[in-house]
């Protein structure tokens, strides 16, 4: 599948990955189970964080993670889309992370997958914004956190996206 997509600068220098086209359009609701599968096919795949060069797996349990966990749930309106039509940057939105934190793991549940913790970076990504006759209007810019589990092989692996939000500064314009 050809994808349309750019990182890009903006005005204080932090990169953006840009999605040209969307493939979850509309003011419906998000059939997360065709995002889930869209999704699958990165499984096997890895990307390369440029400001830590850690190198991020993304296993098989990342696409349902993703789909149907609590974070997914609680997402209303635009953010809500632009997680869905994040599906379709995952690995460039690992490239750009940045902000690196750790924390421990707690969770019983998780002590085989995370056995040496979670990591936690930021990334941002665009949108583009139509008017009613389909014309570029400007792209929105959200922002999200990537969470990484640490298992105990030792590898790093994308286990879900959080908190995208649309960030309140001025939009990217055309």
């Amino acid at each position: 599948m050809h994808r349309n997509v750019n990182i890009i600068k903006d005005a204080d220098g932090k990169n953006i990955v840009v999605i040209n086209d969307l493939r979850f359009k509309g003011r419906r609701s998000i059939n997360w189970n065709i995002v889930e599968d869209c999704l699958k096919e990165y499984i096997g795949q890895y990307a390369e964080i440029t400001e830590t060069l850690d190198v991020v797996y993304i296993g098989t349990d990342f696409p349902d993670e993703f789909a149907h966990s609590k974070d997914t749930k609680e997402l209303r309106g635009a953010n809500m889309h632009a997680k869905a039509n994040s599906s379709s940057i995952i690995k460039e939105m690992i490239e750009i992370a940045t902000n690196k934190t750790f924390s421990e793991n707690y969770a019983q549940k998780h002590n085989t997958d995370a056995k040496f913790g979670w990591y936690r970076y930021d990334t941002r990504f665009a949108i583009p914004i139509y008017d009613d006759a389909g014309e570029l209007v400007r792209y929105n810019v959200f922002k999200a956190r990537i969470l990484v589990r640490h298992a105990k092989d030792g590898k790093l692996y994308l286990y879900d996206i959080l908190r995208t939000k649309k960030e309140t500064s001025k939009p990217l314009e055309q």
